[in-house]
Parts: C-alpha cells; sequence; structure tokens
C-alpha cells in the first residue's frame, strides 16, 4: 500500500501504480492538509477578491471576474475547452502514472482542492478507469495543459476511457467500475490540470526503463568482451581509482564481476594484443558517465514527483492565495533531454561492438555469425537494425528544451516542451533496448563459437538467460522475434537483479 501524504514517493513507487496496479490510500494528515487549504478558498468566495481560476477567467482571459453562481461552470468549462489535445494517445501506464502524480501533488495541500478529488484520482486507479489522454497539444508550462484535461474530464463523467482493455465513453467507463462523476467546486478544474503530470509521467518511467537497459548494456558489454578476447585489465580497480567517477566505478565493478573466473579470458592472457578497441576498452568510461547522468536526473524527477506544481498556491497557514511558476516544466524538460542523451549512448557503444561481433576481420569469428557464412548471412542484419536505430536517437536527441513559443497572448511567453523531451526519452530507451538486445543475440551465438571454453560466472549465467528465453539457432532464422523477446526482458526488473546475483556471488 502506498500512502499519499506520508512520506515522498520514489520513482519505483509510481512505475508499480503504473504498471503493477500497485494500491495507494491517501493518508489523513493529507486530507486534514487540503481540508484547510480548501477553507481558504471558501473564504474567497464570500469576500470580493479577485483570485485567479477561483473566481477569474484563465490565460489571457484572467481579468475576467465570474459571478459566484458561475464557478462550477467555469470548470467545467476549463476541462472542455482545455481538452484539445492530439496525435497517438498515452500508453496507459503513462496514464496510469499521471493519475498517481496528479494525487501526489494536490496531497500536499496547497491546491485548494476537496479531499474528495485525490480520492477519485485513487478510486480511477483502484477500478482500472484509464483515461484515454492524446500525447501532444502540451508545451509545458502553464502545467500540461491539454492532456491533463483529457484526463480530468473522465472525472466528471465526460472524455474517454478504457475499463480494463475496452475503450469507451468516460461517463459509462466509472459506471462500470461502481463510481460516481464528480461535480468540480471552484479552483478544482485548475487544480487538476495546472501540473507537469504527463512531462513527468513519461520521465519517470523513462527513466526506471533507462536504468535496466544500463544493466543489460553493462552486462552485454561483459559478454562481448569475452567473446572478442578483450581485455579486462582497464576495469581494474587500481585503474579507475585514479579518475573516480562514480559511474565508472560502478561500470567497471560489474565487468569484474560478470567475468570472474572466466576461461575465455584466461586463454588469450598472453596474447601479444597491446590495446583494444574503445568500445571494449572504454565501457567504464562510456557507461560510467551514462549512469551519472541517470543518477542525476533520478534526483531531479524525485524532486518532481514530491512537488507542488499548481498556480494559484493556497497557504492555509497564512490565509494567502499567491500565483507563481511552479508548473513550468523547464526542471523535467532538461532532465529528460539529460536522460535521453544518456541511453542513447549506451545504444551507440553497444552497436559499435555488433559491428565488431559480425565482422570477421576483426572477431576472429565467422563471418557474421554464420554456420556456413555465404550460404547464411547469420546475423548480419543484427548490425543494419542496430545502426538503423541508433541514428534515430541521434535525431531524437536534440534537445527540445532549448525551444520555446510562447502562448497566451505573450504572458505565457517562455515555455519548456517538456512533454516533447519526454517522449523522445520513452524513444530513446526503447530503441536502446532493441540495440542492447541484438548485441546479446550476437554475443550468445559468439560464445558457442568460442566453446568448449567458458565465460565468466556471471556471463554464464547471462548466457544461460539468454538461451531460456530465445534458443540457439540452427541456421538463419528470422531475428525479429528473437530480438523482441530479448528487449522485452532488457526492459523488464530481471537485467537489474542479474546484476545484484553477480555482483554479490
Amino acid at each position: 500500500m502506498i500512502e499519499l501524504g506520508a512520506r515522498p514517493l520514489t520513482l519505483a513507487e509510481v512505475a508499480a501504480v503504473a504498471r503493477d496496479q500497485a494500491q495507494v490510500r491517501l493518508v489523513r494528515a493529507a486530507r486534514d492538509r487540503m481540508t484547510a487549504s480548501r477553507a481558504v478558498v471558501e473564504r474567497v468566495l464570500t469576500g470580493d477578491r479577485a483570485i485567479y481560476g477561483v473566481n477569474t477567467g484563465f490565460g489571457v482571459l484572467k481579468d475576467r471576474v465570474i459571478a459566484a453562481d458561475q464557478v462550477r461552470q467555469l470548470q467545467l468549462n476549463l476541462l472542455r475547452s482545455h481538452a484539445a489535445g492530439v496525435g497517438r494517445f498515452a500508453p496507459r501506464d503513462v496514464a496510469r502514472a499521471m493519475l498517481v502524480l496528479r494525487a501526489a501533488s494536490l496531497a500536499h495541500g496547497h491546491s485548494g482542492c476537496r479531499p474528495e478529488i485525490v480520492e477519485a484520482l485513487i478510486a480511477m486507479l483502484e477500478g482500472q478507469v484509464t483515461p484515454v489522454v492524446p500525447l501532444q497539444g502540451s508545451v509545458g508550462a502553464s502545467g500540461d495543459l491539454a492532456p491533463l484535461a483529457h484526463l480530468a474530464l473522465v472525472l466528471v463523467g465526460e472524455g474517454e476511457a478504457w475499463l480494463g482493455d475496452q475503450r469507451m465513453p468516460g461517463a459509462l467507463a466509472l459506471r462500470g467500475a461502481g463510481l460516481q462523476p464528480l461535480t468540480l467546486e471552484a479552483k478544482e478544474g485548475l487544480a487538476l490540470i495546472n501540473g507537469t503530470q504527463l512531462s513527468t509521467a513519461l520521465a519517470v518511467l523513462a527513466c526506471v526503463d533507462a536504468r535496466r537497459v544500463w544493466e543489460a548494456g553493462v552486462a552485454a558489454a561483459a559478454l562481448s568482451t569475452e567473446v572478442l578476447l578483450g581485455s579486462f585489465q582497464p576495469a581494474r580497480p587500481e585503474v579507475q581509482a585514479l579518475r573516480p567517477y562514480p559511474g565508472a566505478l560502478e561500470a567497471a565493478r560489474r565487468l569484474r564481476a560478470y567475468s570472474e573466473d572466466s576461461a575465455l579470458v584466461a586463454s588469450h592472457a598472453d596474447c601479444g594484443r597491446v590495446q583494444d578497441a574503445y568500445s571494449l576498452r572504454c565501457v567504464p568510461q562510456v557507461m560510467g558517465a551514462s549512469w551519472d547522468a541517470l543518477v542525476h536526473v533520478e534526483g531531479q524527477l524525485a524532486i518532481e514527483v514530491n512537488s507542488v506544481n499548481d498556480n494559484p498556491l493556497v497557504f492555509a497557514a497564512s490565509d494567502e492565495v499567491i500565483s507563481a511558476g511552479l508548473f513550468h516544466a523547464q526542471p523535467v524538460a532538461l532532465a529528460a533531454d539529460y536522460l535521453k542523451i544518456a541511453v542513447a549512448e549506451v545504444a551507440s557503444l553497444s552497436e559499435r561492438r555488433i559491428d565488431r561481433l559480425t565482422d570477421a576481420r576483426v572477431s576472429g569469428l565467422p563471418a557474421v555469425l554464420a554456420c556456413v557464412p555465404g550460404l547464411e548471412s547469420g546475423y548480419m542484419l543484427a548490425q543494419y537494425t542496430a545502426a538503423a536505430l541508433v541514428s534515430e536517437n541521434k535525431t531524437l536527441c536534440h534537445p527540445a528544451s532549448v525551444d520555446s513559443i510562447p502562448t497566451g497572448a505573450g504572458i505565457e511567453d517562455h515555455v519548456s516542451m517538456a512533454p516533447i523531451a519526454g517522449r523522445h526519452a520513452r524513444q530513446v530507451v526503447d530503441n536502446a533496448a532493441y540495440v542492447v538486445a541484438l548485441e546479446l543475440m550476437c554475443a550468445s551465438r559468439a560464445l558457442e563459437f568460442r566453446r568448449p571454453l567458458r565465460a565468466g560466472l556471471g556471463c554464464e549465467r547471462l548466457y544461460g538467460t539468454v538461451r531460456r528465453l530465445v534458443p540457439a539457432p540452427d541456421g538463419d532464422r528470422p531475428l525479429a522475434s528473437a530480438c523482441e523477446t530479448l528487449a522485452r526482458w532488457v526492459l523488464s526488473p530481471a537485467p537489474v537483479r542479474l546484476a545484484e546475483e553477480v555482483l554479490a556471488s
């Protein structure tokens, strides 16, 4: 049970709610905070103060004062008018992450909405009611307005949602889950849409997956280094201590663990080769830099996940309502851009090793890892596909966060484009998973050509995992389905568990 308002929410918990249906509840302390901030809004409504979004219009219409008897209609109109998203729909794990992230933000008690709003979001998660949210239409400032409006419409019985695997009108989805639509009070529509939840959901899930891709990438690098008869001397602790970046130390530690007690490594101890190619020799430096980037991104996203990103902000202790810019998603945009660059380098290094594995001129292995080169094309196209994915990543890695187009009649004159950075980060991570999967296929095949010599204990465990998922080939076969299977493994928690087991052994 994940208790909102009791302690900080972790990225892993967000992923658990999004993908594994972990349960959520709102703690009493959070309810009390929300009730206190709601009382401030109620007092505003009985006075003559004009407070943005409570009794005024929105954006360029901020100076239009709304009569007290129209504030409910104002909130409903806001959701309807702002549901302007287009394009492909967010995957359901992303939409579920949006639900829990918005609930967590509102639970801080600085948004002026009733606890019933958060409880309704939690009920949708429990009832498997997942809003249909278009991915395009947000510029990442003033919040992810359009995507969140689509999400919030379901709460009031409009829009569209999935109930389990069935897509239907929002009202039917609520009814099917035994839920009732809400009637929004003053400020509550704005509180539901003024946040960074699409951008953050995309970035958080991509970051969780990126750690898995990184672990699989280091494991693949260890196996490839073994079968290419490369040296593990660059991974020695006394070498890395001379330039002790934390990520480089972590990558080198894993390389040593995977290759421990390797007969393959011992077989060429005196081969006379002076240096390996960078894709083997510089794994600690390249993969280590990506590790350090992931640690930074995780820290940034942990702050965002546990923050208020609303406007205006309600301070119950001082009875104040303050307009600010906590909805601006620039911190998320920069983090997502950094994330995709870091993961793209994991794939880039992996593709270079695939190239060496399939090139008999440098590998000493059969050409393209085929049993009968010429008659069979073996793994030739593994490198082509990896090259295509790596090239696509280079385009996706253009930083979205350096762009800005003013909106809102010039009032919202700088925006973050964080949703674009988040979408691209997710695609880069998926592409990198395919590349690492292709390397695992090639390195495992290469190990079979090195038999009867055995690789290190960790590499043999990795090889066994690959072969349980994808049996050894008997001649040419389509590579696509095997790659899909291994990519799913790369994106699962399994590579992290394998690394932990190898490091502990």
